[in-house]
């Protein structure tokens, strides 16, 4: 059986129903599935100055925080985080510096990988963002698992070949990206489960 880590970070919420979309997805394709996330940095008073954030990390507080045991223990890991000026937030990136050990003892190598974003519009920073977190699991030695165009369901969420992203506004998400995060947890899970029979 695949291991699928599903890692994300979440200030407001969006990327953790992704992150729970791709979870029912990889367990529908046959993983053994994990929801775990990124340890919050922020201080608390920033955090108690924003509502939704706030809701948030109460309505998250039963989630275990992602370790360097977890990403050990993954076959796959789909990622999930919000644009921060083109590029990952600070949170993960901290994460992220922690896996050199992993990194050295060859502990992260060929890891199926695959990740999603979300951002305020249709271009602030959502590619970019992914591209970015790729560019670590090249280093990695990790294998990169981008949806491209393998469903039509990706045209009918934006059409982002490098991995689901989705515009969020006052109202939540403006695109219907549900079904393109499932067809991305899938793809990524089949391809692990593929390498790990060759």
């Amino acid at each position: 059986m695949t291991n699928l880590a599903v890692i994300y970070y979440s200030m407001t919420g969006t990327n953790f129903q992704l992150a729970n979309w791709a979870k029912e997805a990889g367990e529908e394709a046959g993983a053994n599935v994990k929801v775990l996330k990124i340890p919050e940095t922020a201080p608390a008073s920033a955090i108690e100055k924003n509502d939704a954030w706030k809701a948030h990390v109460e309505e998250a507080k039963d989630i275990p925080e992602v370790t360097l045991d977890d990403l050990e223990w993954a076959d796959a890991i789909v990622f999930s985080v919000p644009t921060r000026y083109g590029n990952v937030p600070g949170q993960f990136k901290q994460f992220i510096d922690s896996t050199g050990g992993l990194w050295a003892t060859g502990k992260l190598a060929n890891k199926v990988v695959s990740a999603m974003t979300s951002a305020q519009n249709a271009h602030g920073g959502q590619e970019q963002t992914i591209l970015q977190l790729y560019t670590t699991m090249y280093h990695w030695g990790a294998i990169i698992a981008a949806p491209g165009y393998t469903d039509p369901v990706l045209f009918e969420a934006g059409g982002n070949p490098y991995g689901t992203s989705v515009s969020v506004g006052r109202d939540g998400m403006k695109e219907n990206v549900e079904a393109a995060v499932r067809h991305q947890a899938k793809r990524t899970v089949s391809i692990a489960s593929a390498l790990s029979s060759l």
